[in-house]
């Protein structure tokens, strides 16, 4: 649906990433909780994807997700995300 496809990877204590599962992506996604209207753009597609648009800026979706992730408890206080954009076909 959108342009964009990015990867969103757990990464837990020991370093090893995994595939942050669709309903935390769209836990994230489907409520406005920063205000922020630039995150409107995002379409949870499948655990570890998920599709934005062009406007959402990834220097800010990944501390915003791990933020929530946290509030949520899905992330434990040594662990991170990585929010990669995949390469386009």
């Amino acid at each position: 649906m959108f342009v964009r496809r990015l990867s969103i990877q757990r990464i837990d204590a020991l370093g090893a990433r995994h595939a942050c599962p669709i309903r935390w992506i769209d836990n994230f996604a489907m409520r406005n909780f920063t205000n922020d209207a630039v995150f409107d753009d995002t379409l949870p597609a499948a655990d570890g994807l998920l599709e934005a648009g062009t406007r959402v800026p990834l220097d800010r979706l990944r501390p915003a997700m791990e933020d929530w992730f946290r509030r949520k408890g899905y992330l434990k206080r040594d662990e991170g995300l990585d929010v990669v954009e995949l390469e386009t076909r």
